[in-house]
């Protein structure tokens, strides 16, 4: 089964939500004062390194806000962006419970490591990685934690309890982007023909009913998540994926979300666009520059 590209799935995404659109009258819609926003920003301060961006996710332990590019792994919190360790092609990243960060991909330039990496595992915050699992056989382009272990797709749809021993789900679906959290069994994964749900870490999948077409999908934690239509639309859901609101929109093109809690407890969404890193403190209504003032 083919590897899901972005660009193939954009367009096939945004053909699906115009086709389903006329379905979606059961997705609540936002009132008049909460309408959606766009946002578009220019080049700033808050440009991203790398010249493409994989993944987004954030370190509940240390509130570091990471990025996984064709270059390696960042640290966005601050500005400039930081560089943490190698220089390796992070096509998939996550980060699990006590800070474990698990990373798949290619490796870097000059770099002994195999490719593909399989799986790969960090205890010291991405400055060196341990090999798990699979290396030379898998490059995991979705990647995410479960309260039981790890989901990833490579190809195939596979769990794992300890990141070494892999089984295969069946799923007749190629998912963009899987979503879990380390504090529950719930997995989402997006698809371009919508939803799919899984409750038991990812071993079966179903369709969620009248739910928006999504291209991203990420959990703040095990109750709420957060998800982007490929025309940049956001919605929030407080059911962990079974219902979804609509809430904003993100005008510029969306590379990889992330979702957690800021310093005043509420969820907060980030958005990596081609130009700058976003965030949203009113579940994905309104967007602002990460480091606005």
């Amino acid at each position: 089964m083919p590897l899901a590209k972005p660009s193939l799935y954009r367009a096939a995404g945004v053909a699906a939500l115009l086709a389903f659109l006329p379905a979606t009258a059961a997705c609540t819609q936002p009132s008049p004062s909460s309408g959606p926003a766009e946002s578009s920003h220019g080049m700033t301060d808050n440009a991203l390194p790398g010249n493409h961006v994989h993944a987004l996710a954030v370190n509940s332990g240390s509130g570091q806000v990471l990025l996984a590019t064709h270059e390696g792994l960042f640290d966005v919190t601050v500005t400039p962006a930081t560089k943490i360790g190698d220089t390796n092609d992070l096509m998939g990243f996550t980060v699990g419970a006590g800070n474990v960060f698990y990373a798949s991909g290619h490796p870097g330039p000059g770099s002994s490591l195999p490719d593909p990496l399989g799986l790969m595992k960090s205890t010291d915050g991405g400055k060196t990685w341990a090999p798990l699992s699979r290396q030379g056989e898998s490059d995991f382009h979705a990647l995410t934690v479960t309260k039981s272990g790890i989901v990833g797709y490579d190809g195939q749809l596979r769990g794992s309890a300890d990141g070494k021993a892999w089984e295969v789900a069946a799923a007749g679906f190629a998912p963009a982007v899987l979503a879990g959290h380390a504090g529950s069994d719930t997995v989402l994964a997006t698809t371009e023909n919508g939803i799919q749900r899984s409750t038991d870490g990812g071993k079966t999948w179903k369709a969620v009913p009248d739910g928006p077409v999504i291209q991203f999908a990420a959990f703040a934690d095990p109750t709420e998540a957060f998800g982007v239509a490929p025309d940049g639309t956001t919605y929030h859901s407080a059911d962990a994926g079974v219902t979804w609101t609509r809430k904003g929109r993100v005008a510029t093109e969306v590379q990889a979300i992330a979702a957690g809690h800021g310093s005043g407890g509420s969820p907060s969404l980030w958005v990596a666009t081609v130009d700058e890193l976003m965030v949203s403190t009113d579940a994905g209504a309104t967007f602002g520059p990460v480091n606005a003032n």
